[in-house]
């Protein structure tokens, strides 16, 4: 046997290089580094999957119908305004043109069913649905004084109602309409004479990177119903209205009586009710959800009434968002953020293996190691798109230990050592799963986990010689 005074100085070096606790440790944190590369690829993969699946549900949205937001029934009254225009040595004229005055409801009742169902385009679901909607206003008379139009100049016989929707496709049936006694027709229009701009809320799937969104651009569809009116008391009867309307992804509405009511049911499991309020009461079971909503005109951010420039009617738009059951993409995301934590607690164990059991394990073992611990989020993200996450985690996770496992037996050499090492890796990666599940206690369970963890590496390490190889 070689005695150290035997040695050479490169021999010497070589040794310690080799034996040294120091540079095994400095070597093991330089592999975690280049392994954070191949780590932030699988960001970048699941956000490419993410927008494709995004690109999915925006292409049969716009096929199908886009998310719906009703604003209406409002009453337009054209009247006659008049000015005088000075004409320099002419003298003056007097200028007549139509203005129009804008008259909200003082209650509006909307009772509907929606029924939601999942398209499928490849591997992506997209939600949509079909609503029954009814429809009652009651308007008050029709307070012309306070906006200072005198009677005499209202033309009656072009007054109408107006109703925005987002969408027109969505119009599945035709509209019953009925004012007082009347049954009038309602025509689609692509401008009808109200800017109804409606808050932009997050984008349709899942999580997505940090950009900012833009304005939401005034939306003027809807549709027009002509009042065929000859005095007041022709506008201002009750307006009933059953539309059938298609959409996807969310239904909205805006508060435009004075007293808005809405109630919403539906068979769907996992409604999210979104918007600037929330239901009053709300019931969700495996058959179906039920939500009321009530809003006062106190709530919201505009008027009863108003003539002539265009009030925007936003900011207080408030549903129903239906949500598929499972994203895959966020909790996947959100797996992929502990891919250093995993390797660098799975590189610890081997290394305290190492210099307690007198094992040598090569770098190159190590690097393999890792790679397999990276894939596992690619083969996480494939299998989720087809089954699920939580089914793609039991499955990946499951993988990935009894592949590290079996080839851990090529340097661990004793079962007792692989089968502890296996035990540590399914603790590791059951500690991720349970921090995902719980989203509202993923903080304090991770601080916990960490806690106990630094509190067992302490304490298998507390024998260690750092300066000598072995325990002392």
């Amino acid at each position: 046997m070689e005695t150290l005074q035997s040695l050479n100085i490169f021999e010497r070096f070589n040794r310690w290089i080799r034996e040294s606790i120091m540079v095994k440790l400095i070597s093991i944190g330089f592999l975690i580094l280049i392994l954070l590369i191949p780590a932030s690829w699988i960001d970048d993969v699941i956000f490419e999957r993410q927008e494709r699946a995004g690109e999915v549900v925006g292409e049969v949205s716009s096929k199908w119908s886009g998310s719906q937001t009703l604003t209406g029934p409002i009453l337009v009254i054209p009247y006659l305004k008049r000015e005088v225009v000075a004409r320099g040595k002419e003298g003056k004229a007097i200028h007549e043109f139509v203005e129009k005055a804008f008259f909200l409801p003082e209650t509006l009742n909307i009772s509907g069913t929606v029924a939601p169902t999942k398209l499928n385009r490849g591997i992506f679901d997209v939600v949509v649905y079909k609503s029954t909607l009814s429809i009652h206003a009651k308007f008050e008379p029709l307070d012309f004084k306070s906006l200072s139009i005198p009677e005499d100049l209202i033309v009656w016989k072009d007054a109408h109602m107006v109703m925005g929707i987002t969408d027109v496709r969505g119009i599945s049936d035709s509209m019953a309409v009925n004012v007082g006694m009347k049954l009038l027709e309602a025509e689609p229009s692509s401008n009808i004479g109200l800017a109804i701009e409606h808050s932009l809320r997050e984008p349709t799937v899942g999580y997505s990177r940090a950009r900012p969104d833009p304005p939401a651009p005034p939306s003027r569809n809807g549709i027009i119903v002509k009042l065929q009116a000859e005095n007041a008391n022709d506008v201002t009867s009750d307006v009933s209205i059953k539309l059938k309307l298609k959409g996807s992804h969310r239904l909205d509405f805006v508060p435009i009586g004075k007293t808005t009511t809405v109630n919403l049911n539906g068979p769907w499991e996992d409604p999210s009710f979104d918007g600037e309020f929330l239901p009053v009461t709300r019931e969700i079971s495996q058959a179906g959800f039920k939500a009321t909503w009530k809003v006062l005109h106190f709530n919201r951010p505009f008027s009863q009434q108003w003539t002539g420039v265009d009030q925007h009617l936003k900011g207080s738009d408030f549903g129903l968002k239906l949500l598929l059951p499972v994203d895959q993409y966020q909790k996947s995301i959100r797996t992929a953020k502990y891919s250093v934590l995993i390797i660098l607690l799975t590189f610890m164990a081997l290394f305290l293996v190492e210099i307690t059991q007198k094992i040598r394990i090569h770098p190159f073992q190590y690097i393999l190691i890792g790679a397999a611990l990276t894939i596992y989020y690619i083969l996480l993200l494939s299998l989720s798109e087809y089954i699920g996450h939580n089914p793609a985690y039991g499955i990946s996770s499951l993988a990935t230990v009894i592949m590290v496992s079996l080839y851990s037996i090529s340097f661990l050499k004793w079962r007792k050592l692989v089968m502890l090492f296996s035990t540590v890796l399914v603790i590791f990666y059951s500690f991720i799963f349970i921090i995902i599940l719980q989203q509202d206690l993923s903080l304090l369970l991770g601080s916990i986990g960490l806690f106990l963890i630094l509190a067992l590496l302490m304490y298998f390490s507390r024998r260690v010689n750092w300066y000598k190889e072995g325990v002392a």
